[in-house]
């Protein structure tokens, strides 16, 4: 890397680029000079990486504008250049742009946000938009706030009451379907009285403008040069113009409206959603305006350097801020951990930034991670199930990397605890989750200080082959059968070979269900040695098991084999069943069948296990239609192409025939004869590409026709079965309108049997701490839903999780599945968890 770009890309950290000065004074001296100097031979050069380093390292941005502000004074031609690429506020202060050419911006921004609310005009739902255009205004205030008041206070003012007169027409955004927690506070056609994130940012403004607007976040180096920035010429910042507004519609209700508002907040997502872990007194004091404006740096670090994990920790370490932020940092990336209804990047991505963090500041922040888990599992029963499931990944995973080491003594109280209760099921979920990334003998080492908790592990995760030949016990006919076919397998037969076998000696003579069990297990059981063994006989002998099972019925009994040979693993249970949806030997909508079985249904609140089983397949489902959608995509390009180089081809094919030229003195329509055969040759090839993409264009689209109707069959059947499963064990809607009535309805009557658990104390713990016997004490007085309620709420949690995480495939569907499911005979709050995941308006829910 050349010294120019390394002084630019390092200025302001403690570097060997800058020697020992950590200054910023003279970074910003030694940066413009060496940008000087470079200018006339490199000026295209460093332009753009100038703008990509202000872009991509916000934090950095006052630095970066004071050295812009200090070329402009010897190169005004290079700096508007600038200002036309990039068009953005770099940082006015340095006497670049005229602030009266930014309040332009401002207020176009505004009127076309207020233009979208506004209910006669406009489209109040892609009010997503009009929030995004207003929110992009109040965040440059902070950095740019004291140079409006000082150099264009009316206009500023004006810019201020414009939004202010926005917030009064725009609707509050409640979105309790996005929040973390499942806070039922806001009933049906009420608002919530917790202001959202935009009131809340405009809140923080006005405490900066009453404050003077004087933050500690935002350094300001352009200070130290102010002399000399003054003489400095202001540039014209060009007008901007807002993408033209939605369609109105006819009525602020209905399916188009729900449709329209999901679409504008795909589009104009919220970049936060501020996740308060810990008590107030616990965190850093700061204003708010500068908790909002580190929250800003770390989400910029996150963003624009997660291909370099270790790069992003060491920025996010060291932000220009004259104060501790290590309870923030961990509550940020914990909000995007966590964030609904996805986050930003892969959960993977936040796992190794903790950890980098973690060896980074080595004294602060493991203590900081461990309070948040501690203080994340204290409200473990109100989380949403989506962050629920994320959380114990994540928890899992962290703890591998730092050799399982977490003071569980302090949870061993959940034993005490009924074992469909949140934080008891969080533990053993953990703890499974760990033997996944491990091996069951280390996870038991891990949880010595706690060895009551051993009660919690998974089972060894050995096969349950029910042919297994033991001595002394009896061989039956199906032990023989068994046998017969792992020899037939061994001994390399083919598919067809096995197939007449069934179907002459094994069907006819002994039936369906003993052929089914006999062949899936023995399949399993050779399978069972490694994943690539699966694979190897699915492989090979799908054709058996397809000719076996070729209907919903018989594959819900392979998934029932399936299920009781790996009955000691959970994970190999969900990669079999996903591996032989992949081979199509299982259709989704017997999965979804299969799940809503009793034997499953019973597990809802107390296993992870048929869950992770249905989202693989929602998830495969949803995986395909978009695969096939980018492929239609590419498909749509290539015949683009291929149809401009058939009409080349024919073009010149035509010019060329269309030519008189001499033959033995004759004139003779055509060119040479060896010419036209090439072209006519190259004329019929693009044409037959053209005509080969097209008929592989049709088969996509017949493809993804057919994968739609899929899929809508398979949100029809989930969402029956969620319906009829729930109406059987909610109460009455008379009784239970609200989640929280639901939880308080058995209060008085649950009682915790300490008595077993006692005895189960003296058996596996002769000794726990005081501290897990208060612990246990206040669990159980805190913890006092029945097993049928915790049933109905944790059903109802993934009720919303499935609608708020596959809603863009759901709302295509929403007529068809609001006349035969989301009806008014269906339970409130079913309906209401269903709406809530989709983000549907309450007002649009009454009148459909």
């Amino acid at each position: 890397m050349s010294s120019w770009r390394s002084l630019v890309l390092r200025i302001g950290d403690k570097c060997p680029e800058y020697g020992t000065s950590s200054d910023f004074k003279e970074h910003i001296e030694t940066c413009s000079g060496a940008l000087r100097r470079e200018l006339e031979h490199s000026a295209n050069d460093i332009i753009p990486f100038l703008l990509q380093c202000a872009e991509q390292l916000p934090h950095k941005i006052p630095l970066y504008g004071t050295v812009i502000g200090l070329l402009n004074l010897e190169n005004e031609d290079v700096v508007r250049k600038i200002v036309e690429n990039i068009q953005t506020n770099l940082q006015m202060c340095s006497k670049v742009l005229q602030p009266v050419s930014l309040v332009v911006v401002f207020e176009t921004l505004l009127s076309s946000a207020a233009t979208t609310v506004d209910e006669e005009k406009g489209n109040p739902s892609w009010q997503a938009r009009g929030d995004f255009y207003v929110s992009c205004i109040l965040s440059c205030l902070p950095w740019g706030g004291s140079e409006f008041i000082e150099q264009v206070p009316e206009e500023i003012e004006r810019v201020m009451v414009g939004i202010e007169a926005y917030l009064s027409i725009r609707r509050r955004n409640s979105d309790t379907g996005l929040s973390f927690f499942d806070d039922d506070d806001e009933e049906s056609g009420k608002v919530s009285s917790e202001k959202d994130f935009l009131e809340d940012l405009w809140d923080r403004i006005q405490v900066l403008s009453s404050n003077g607007w004087k933050l500690d976040s935002v350094p300001r180096p352009h200070l130290s040069f102010e002399a000399q920035l003054v003489a400095g010429r202001s540039h014209e910042f060009v007008p901007i113009n807002a993408p033209d507004q939605p369609e109105p519609l006819s009525q602020l209700s209905g399916v188009l409206y729900g449709k329209q508002k999901h679409h504008a907040e795909l589009k104009y997502p919220q970049r936060i959603r501020r996740l308060n872990i810990f008590r107030a007194g616990k965190t850093e004091d700061m204003q708010p305006i500068d908790r909002f404006v580190v929250e800003e740096y770390l989400l910029d670090v996150l963003l624009f350097l997660n291909g370099c994990r270790k790069e992003c920790a060491a920025y996010m370490v060291g932000l220009p801020v004259p104060f501790r932020y290590e309870y923030l940092m961990a509550e940020t990336i914990f909000s995007q951990l966590l964030l609904l209804p996805q986050p930003p990047f892969k959960p993977i991505y936040y796992t190794l930034v903790i950890m980098d963090l973690c060896k980074a500041l080595p004294g602060a922040f493991p203590a900081v991670v461990a309070g948040a888990v501690r203080a994340l599992f204290e409200k473990i029963a109100d989380l949403d199930m989506e962050c629920r499931t994320r959380l114990i990944l994540w928890f899992s995973h962290h703890l591998s990397n730092f050799q399982f080491i977490w003071p569980w003594e302090e949870w061993a109280y959940v034993l005490d605890l009924p074992k469909w209760a949140p934080q008891r099921v969080f533990v053993q979920e953990v703890l499974e989750r760990e033997v996944r990334l491990s091996y069951w003998d280390k996870v038991k080492q891990s949880v010595e200080n706690a060895p009551a908790l051993e009660e919690l592990l998974p089972p060894k995760g050995t096969p349950n082959f029910k042919f297994t030949v033991e001595e002394g016990k009896e061989r039956t006919e199906e032990h023989a059968l068994s046998a017969e076919l792992s020899k037939k397998v061994k001994g390399r037969q083919t598919a067809r070979e096995i197939i007449s076998w069934v179907e002459e000696s094994v069907f006819p003579n002994h039936g369906l269900e003993v052929t089914l069990t006999v062949v899936l297990q023995t399949f399993l059981d050779i399978g069972s040695k490694s994943f690539t063994h699966l694979i190897t006989v699915l492989e090979r002998y799908g054709q058996v098991i397809a000719r076996i099972c070729h209907d919903q019925d018989k594959q819900i009994m392979l998934m029932a084999e399936v299920s009781s040979f790996w009955k000691n693993n959970t994970q190999m249970t969900a990669i079999t069943i996903d591996r032989m949806m992949g081979y199509r030997l299982i259709s989704n909508l017997a999965i979804v069948r299969w799940v809503f079985s009793p034997a499953n249904i019973d597990q809802f609140h107390i296993s992870d296990r048929p869950w992770e089983v249905l989202r693989n397949a929602v998830s495969k489902t949803y995986n395909r239609i978009s695969d096939l959608r980018k492929e239609i995509l590419s498909l749509k390009k290539n015949v683009v192409s291929a149809e401009e180089a058939a009409a080349k081809a024919k073009a010149e094919l035509d010019a060329a025939e269309s030519k008189l030229t001499l033959v033995d003195g004759e004139p003779v329509l055509g060119e040479n004869p060896a010419r036209m055969k090439p072209l006519k040759s190259n004329a019929e090839k693009t044409k037959e590409e053209e005509i080969s993409l097209r008929d592989s264009l049709e088969a996509k689209e017949a493809l993804l026709a057919r994968a739609l109707d899929e899929n809508e069959a398979l949100f029809l059947s989930l969402y029956k079965n969620f319906s009829n499963v729930l109406m059987e064990r909610l109460p009455e809607a008379s009784k239970a309108q609200t989640l929280q009535a639901l939880k308080s309805i058995q209060a008085d009557e649950m009682v915790v049997d300490l008595d077993e658990s006692s005895e189960m104390e003296v058996d596996n713990e002769k000794e726990r701490s005081k501290k897990s016997q208060s612990n246990g004490e206040k669990a159980n007085k805190v913890y006092n839903v029945g097993d049928k309620e915790q049933w109905c709420l944790s059903t109802l949690g993934y009720v919303k999780a499935f609608s708020r995480q596959y809603a863009s495939e759901i709302w295509p569907h929403i007529e068809k599945l609001d006349a035969e499911i989301f009806t008014e005979s269906a339970h409130p709050l079913f309906l209401k968890a269903v709406y809530s995941g989709l983000g549907r308006p309450v007002f649009e829910v009454s009148s459909s």
